[in-house]
């Protein structure tokens, strides 16, 4: 069933000046017609429109109002008698539309009416208070129904009406939260109509700033949490250099899919390990947390190769969001000499390994297992690779060697990247400045930003 439109009075454009009776036009009710307004509501009307809509009682809740600029604005004045005292002039718009008007009585008659077309509220500063909240002292507030319209109605703008005599208490209405203060006994078009553009767009510039306002404090709350998040290495007794580098793929992050973790455990092995989750969004960067937490705790607990990462898998299958997710995973303990190391490949490119007179090769990359979360009760076999006296070994996701070389579909690839590194080595890059290296060239190939997470970590002996 249609819903009556609240009444409201539509005010053609004139002049400067009070309006003239012949000027004004007030369309009349008839039930036969629901399309129709009048000046007074009918309670019927009242009613059917307080049932479609529920008035809005705080912020959170209450709707943004529309862009207006198509059929003008609307303004709600609320004055204990608007036929008698207060004369509210013809007043257009900017664009010399009518602003229409609507009138109420008191603040349960205004909350009716205050549907999203509003945009303006005249608030007659001289209407009978509205009852205490609870939370409110039992003093008297000459300002408690302002006080309570803000709250009502807290992104619609507001202008106060007071007496010439009366200028402190508008000042200290704007000090509550309007927009402005008028004095009803020296109104014009001009004035009016002027006051209330400015009022409406000093609130949308308000609620703009309060939104951007919000968004820096979420985006500083999010990178201190993203950056607590991010792996302290555990290394303390080991005479191992270590460097990391970190990039997500998702713009203004600190925190992606990708996540990595080193820690030396009481016997002096060294861990070391490198992973991916399918994917580089919030649920992914959440997920990849968790596993690289789970996977320091399992390895504190002693599990290591296809132990560890079965584990790590019913993890995966626990935590994700959908069955068809997964991670790679490349795991390397290092043996207390630091000459000899156990290699797991889940679905993960093998680490590069590059020794003194020698080039940087790839490790072996047979007996690589699925990764996890494929196959259930899958197995991955640990592989042990002799390192010798001194090494680089560096780990790396799949961001590293995806990126486009120009303008082509051409991809670095890992013989692009073990040729990066040779290069980059025979100028005598190392340790973090290597790193630091090879991620800006990536990116410099690529013609900007990855799209995709990259981390890279380096041990050096």
């Amino acid at each position: 069933m249609p819903v009556p439109v609240p009444r409201q009075r539509a005010i053609p454009a004139v002049e400067g000046g009070q309006a003239q009776d012949a000027h004004t036009t007030t369309d009349t009710y008839d039930p036969r017609d629901e399309r129709q307004t009048t000046d007074r509501p009918d309670p019927h009307d009242i009613q059917s429109a307080e049932r479609a809509q529920e008035p809005a009682e705080d912020a959170a809740h209450e709707p943004a109002p529309a862009d207006r600029d198509a059929t003008g604005l609307t303004i709600l004045v609320i004055e204990d008698d608007p036929a008698g005292s207060l004369s509210i002039p013809e007043v257009p718009d900017a664009a010399g539309k009518p602003i229409r008007v609507r009138t109420a009585r008191n603040l349960t008659e205004a909350e009716r009416l205050l549907t999203d077309d509003v945009s303006c509220v005249l608030l007659d500063l001289a209407l009978p208070g509205a009852k205490p909240d609870r939370a409110e002292p039992e003093h008297h507030d000459e300002l408690r129904t302002l006080r309570h319209l803000l709250r009502l109605a807290p992104r619609r703008a507001v202008l106060a009406l007071t007496t010439s005599g009366d200028a402190e208490r508008g000042a200290e209405a704007v000090r509550v939260g309007a927009q402005d203060y008028l004095f009803r006994d020296e109104l014009d078009s001009r004035l009016l109509g002027r006051a209330i553009r400015y009022a409406v767009e000093r609130k949308r510039a308000d609620i703009a700033q309060q939104g951007l306002a919000e968004s820096r404090i979420r985006a500083q709350e999010n990178a201190r949490l993203e950056r607590g998040l991010l792996p302290t290495p555990l290394l303390d007794g080991s005479t191992l250099r270590f460097a990391a580098r970190y990039r997500p793929g998702r713009s203004r992050a600190l925190l992606g899919g990708d996540f990595y973790d080193t820690v030396r455990t009481p016997d002096g092995t060294v861990h070391a390990m490198i992973g991916d989750v399918c994917g580089h969004g919030p649920d992914e960067a959440a997920l990849g947390v968790e596993l690289r937490i789970a996977w320091r705790a399992l390895t504190f607990a002693g599990l290591c190769g296809d132990e560890l990462l079965s584990t790590l898998q019913q993890v995966l299958e626990h935590e994700r969001s959908d069955d068809e997710i997964f991670a790679t995973l490349c795991t390397v303990d290092i043996s207390p000499d630091g000459r000899r190391a156990g290699l797991c490949l889940a679905g993960h490119p093998a680490p590069l390994i590059a020794t003194p007179g020698r080039p940087a090769v790839l490790l072996p990359y047979e007996n690589n297992g699925p990764a996890l979360g494929l196959l259930p009760k899958a197995r991955w076999p640990r592989m042990q690779v002799e390192l010798g006296p001194s090494w680089s070994l560096m780990l790396y996701t799949d961001g590293l060697i995806e990126g486009r070389i120009g303008q082509g579909r051409q991809r670095l690839g890992q013989e692009g990247m073990v040729e990066m590194i040779r290069r980059q080595r025979a100028q005598g890059l190392t340790g973090e400045g290597l790193l630091e290296a090879a991620m800006n060239e990536v990116r410099d190939l690529n013609g900007g930003d990855l799209t995709d997470d990259v981390a890279v970590l380096l041990l050096d002996r």
